[in-house]
């Protein structure tokens, strides 16, 4: 998928709003498992500092939370829109 990134527009960003989308679509359902930091990485082909930086991103807008040991889930529409 790196070949797909816009090299003129921050990395993360983009990250971010394909794993957001995925969200959106389903791909992730709602209470699932989202990619690690390092399943990122290697997937888009980015540095795991960017990858973490993404993940991060999404936390804040609301789109996963965090659960320690077990990683990062999807949540659902409402509870981004609050």
């Amino acid at each position: 998928m790196n070949a797909e990134l816009d090299r003129t527009r921050p990395i993360w960003r983009q990250v971010a709003a394909a794993i957001a989308a995925r969200i959106e679509d389903g791909t992730y359902p709602v209470d699932t498992r989202v990619p690690s930091v390092v399943e990122l990485a290697t997937e888009f082909g980015v540095a795991t500092s960017t990858a973490q930086k993404a993940l991060a991103h999404l936390k804040a807008e609301g789109y996963v939370r965090a659960e320690v040991g077990l990683g990062s889930f999807a949540t659902r529409p409402e509870d981004r829109d609050a």
